[in-house]
């Protein structure tokens, strides 16, 4: 049985996990990141977290045929630098060095949205309805901000530059929402959960009787991403209306993707995707009205991502498996 080691880098905790040959994740370890120390700080206690999961499953570091680190940030996977990650303080931090330097195993960088597409590619949305594998996939996860990674030809791309395959920094309503970024009107704006609450809210305050104010205790504050679809389930104007208005411009976002790349699979994965197919129904019928290749004999399939929080761990432990 081969085994391998996949590294969740965040601001806040590093989460390592074994993954078998069989890509499941059989043990976990975490420590905290404690983000502003110097990078080979941190690769030690990656490295700690490292041998404490191999402990936890049973195994030597010796059996461990590589080490898989996803990182955010802009991320250099040849030279296995992190160009920079503001959360973590790096600026050109060769943090796979000086991890393979501590555990002497085979050490992989990616971004962590690349990692996670590439962990639901290999082990969770990445299959045909009939179980066979495909070659291209983007993932587009739906949390606090948008993230996205993308597969070509079973390989993860992002760019010239280490910095592509940013959907959420695309801009779908031009002088729209203000970004983080700099930019306006970019999907992040209005297809992350932050987004699709302020869609919420704006929806509640033009409709002082709508039942979303019921579910929320009459705060704002209270208002989260199931507000308006729960509201909208129980036939409330106003929350079909911020529904109908979110999946739109996710709807919108998504085809743009599909207009680029046509993938054969795109995954939505976050905490909005929970909304399973309240959420895909109306996200199908907009491709079905605005996607070129609905004029095409293979069209792309959009679905709900598998592998949860697990997605990151797993894709960077199989990210070595690109260059065999």
């Amino acid at each position: 049985m081969k085994y391998y080691i996949g590294i969740d880098l965040g601001g806040t905790n590093i989460v390592a996990g074994v993954v078998d040959e069989n890509f499941s994740l059989i043990a976990t370890a975490s420590n905290k990141t404690n983000a502003g120390r110097p990078a080979d700080q941190i690769a030690e206690t990656m490295a700690q977290t490292a041998a404490q999961v191999a402990e936890k499953a049973g195994i030597s570091m010796e059996q461990i045929e590589s080490v898989g680190i996803g990182s955010p940030g802009i991320v250099d996977s040849q030279k296995r630098e992190v160009i920079f990650a503001s959360n973590l303080d790096f600026y050109n931090a060769p943090i796979g060095q000086l991890l393979e330097d501590r555990l002497h195993r085979p050490v992989f960088l990616a971004n962590d949205a690349d990692a996670a597409a590439y962990g639901e590619f290999m082990a969770g949305a990445g299959k045909t309805e009939n179980g066979q594998h495909i070659s291209n996939m983007v993932a587009i996860t739906l949390g606090t901000g948008v993230g996205s990674g993308i597969i070509i030809n079973s390989k993860i791309y992002n760019g010239y530059g280490f910095a592509g395959g940013e959907f959420g920094h695309t801009v779908i309503c031009l002088n729209g929402r203000p970004c983080s970024c700099g930019r306006k009107g970019c999907i992040e704006t209005y297809c992350s959960a932050t987004g699709l609450i302020t869609t919420t809210k704006e929806h509640m305050q033009s409709n002082p009787d709508s039942l979303m104010w019921k579910l929320c205790d009459g705060d704002l504050d209270k208002v989260d991403g199931r507000t308006c679809f729960d509201a909208a389930e129980q036939g409330d104007k106003a929350g079909q209306a911020a529904v109908e208005e979110y999946t739109n411009a996710l709807g919108e976002a998504i085809v743009n993707a599909i207009n680029t790349l046509q993938p054969e699979i795109i995954c939505l994965g976050g905490g909005v995707s929970k909304q399973g197919e309240n959420l895909l129904r109306p996200i199908r019928s907009y491709m079905d009205r605005f996607c070129f290749d609905r004029f095409a004999a293979h069209r792309t399939q959009v679905r709900i991502a598998e592998l949860g929080n697990d997605a990151g761990i797993i894709g960077a432990a199989l990210i070595g498996l690109q260059a065999e």
